[in-house]
């Protein structure tokens, strides 16, 4: 007998290729293919999920749910942000619904009901990281990246990232959030980011036996292998040190003052928050502290108000710009230096949009919803 969601998913995967939705025994697959794009999530990709999901929740014949790449090169390399610089430039209002019906997907991933295992083998950014960071486990191959590289493009860790961040120990958080710089599979670990280390050639095998209904933790577990020390290792109390000061300029102020050999690492750090959105990073800064006293659910909703802030500012088309249209790599921000970002600026972006804002529904009525 078929599985009740097998004719809607079906139709929606004729429509649009780019993500296969695959149930198979009581396993449901999904797998990213958009290779040229490095798994960039667009907005039809991102609707076939929101509809998949409930109806997996509801399918008694579904016992877990995979997401997966096709691709070796990447997992996902985040949104598709050309595509929201069209609607940035078309259609604004639309560019604000996408990202309204983004934050709902992640908020959808974090109460779904039954087990979600992301196999994930190379890069996971941006908006990859928001459909597999609220999966019950994350397995990393030993090609993993993280990162999450918006102040690099004008913008802010979103999707729910300023919440983890900020609960991350030793201002790790901070520094991933502003630096925009990516960690491996034994950092990521370290920090709960992965549930499992597994190298890439047993994914097969993970997904066969979740066909057959294998209770997924001993199944994860008794393949985990342990990634060892992770590369923040070494710089934990600098980052610790640095990144706990009270502004954006007072971190870079403590990095210039490390010596020694740890001297190169700090001007590396400065080299990368110097070329950083000012904007962003003060946004990012102030957005992370924030989230210390927030809980998911908040967070998510301030996410999409900030999202729709930025882009309609000056930083986010010219981070584009910079990064893939021309490659230039010499984005010229607006303003260009952090001691030009007055409070009001950051306040502007921060101030309630009215009905405009999304308020997504409590956890106990997405539960009540049986997704």
């Amino acid at each position: 007998m078929q599985h009740d969601v097998t004719s809607a998913i079906e139709q929606a995967n004729e429509a649009d290729s780019k993500l296969t939705i695959k149930p198979q025994g009581s396993l449901a697959i999904i797998t990213l293919n958009r290779p040229r794009a490095l798994n960039a999530l667009n907005m039809a990709m991102r609707a076939q999920l929101t509809q998949a999901l409930p109806r997996f929740a509801r399918d008694p014949h579904i016992h877990a749910v995979t997401i997966q790449s096709a691709s070796p090169k990447a997992f996902s390399a985040g949104g598709d942000v050309r595509e929201l610089i069209k609607l940035r430039r078309e259609e604004p209002e639309q560019a604000r619904r996408a990202f309204a019906k983004e934050h709902s997907l992640n908020w959808l991933h974090e109460c779904f009901s039954k087990p979600t295992i992301s196999l994930i083998n190379g890069p996971v950014m941006g908006s990859g990281v928001g459909i597999t960071a609220y999966g019950t486990h994350r397995v990393g191959g030993e090609g993993y990246r993280f990162a999450m590289p918006e102040t690099a493009i004008g913008l802010f860790p979103g999707f729910g990232a300023s919440y983890t961040f900020a609960r991350f120990p030793d201002e790790i958080g901070m520094y991933l959030g502003l630096t925009a710089r990516a960690i491996g599979a034994a950092d990521a670990y370290a920090l709960g980011l992965l549930t499992h280390c597994i190298p890439a050639a047993r994914f097969e095998e993970i997904k066969n036996a979740l066909i057959d209904t294998r209770p997924v933790d001993p199944l994860l577990d008794e393949r985990h292998v342990d990634p060892g020390p992770g590369e923040l290792e070494p710089y934990a109390s600098l980052i610790a040190r640095c990144f706990s000061a009270p502004t954006v300029e007072a971190i870079i102020e403590r990095l210039s003052e490390v010596l020694s050999k740890d001297r190169e690492w700090a001007q590396g750090v400065i080299a990368d928050l110097k070329s950083r959105s000012p904007l962003s990073l003060k946004v990012t800064y102030r957005h992370i502290r924030a989230a210390r006293k927030l809980d998911l659910r908040q967070t998510l909703q301030l996410d999409c108000r900030l999202a729709c802030r930025l882009i309609e500012g000056h930083d986010f088309a010219e981070g584009v710009r910079a990064a893939l249209i021309d490659k230039d790599g010499r984005p010229r921000w607006q303003p260009g230096r952090l001691e030009d970002i007055t409070s009001a600026m950051v306040d502007e972006v921060f101030a309630p949009m009215g009905a405009d804002d999304l308020i997504l529904p409590t956890r106990e009525q997405m539960h009540a919803a049986r997704v």
